[in-house]
């Protein structure tokens, strides 16, 4: 819940360092943007039907089963949520990952795929020696950088701005 008597459920969230998956109940409205901010899976406004809640639920048990896909060193794709489907994405195609509103768009040398993963999440999934997170906006490919200075990346034509708080990454 979002307010409680002694901290707020938001407060409560941002204190822990490692926050598990959270589906926020509450009567306000006024907390959804900063909910979302926090990765919450959910955000229910009281009274919620049974049908909503176990909508939630059901979000909560995509997002888990997400999150603890093994990857493997030998894997060199991933399966994202694409509409109604799981999209086989090859870590090879993938020219940079951005994040757009309430969706992650994976931009592939030859399509868009457009998936209601966070940025976050899709990063966990992602190998780290040949991904990296230049920008709370922006995933790129390290192999497909072709230059960049402290304030940018260029995948070819496409510049990708560095974020302030990234500005310390390492590119090698």
């Amino acid at each position: 819940d979002i307010k409680m008597p002694d901290i707020s459920g938001i407060d409560f969230l941002k204190s822990l360092s490692n926050p598990p998956m959270v589906v926020f109940t509450t009567a306000y409205t006024e907390h959804a943007v900063q909910s979302f901010e926090l990765d919450a899976v959910d955000y229910l406004l009281k009274p919620f039907s049974l049908s909503r809640f176990l909508k939630a639920c059901n979000k909560a048990h995509e997002l888990y089963n997400l999150r603890n896909q093994k990857q493997e060193a030998k894997n060199d794709f991933i399966f994202v949520k694409d509409g109604y489907e799981q999209v086989k994405v090859e870590l090879s195609e993938i020219m940079y990952v951005e994040a757009s509103g309430n969706y992650t768009q994976i931009q592939l040398r030859n399509k868009l795929v457009s998936s209601r993963i966070t940025i976050n999440d899709l990063a966990e999934l992602l190998p780290k020696n040949d991904f990296i997170r230049c920008h709370r906006a922006f995933i790129v490919p390290k192999n497909k950088i072709s230059k960049f200075d402290r304030n940018q990346i260029w995948i070819g034509e496409k510049i990708i701005p560095i974020g302030a708080t990234y500005t310390g990454i390492q590119l090698t």
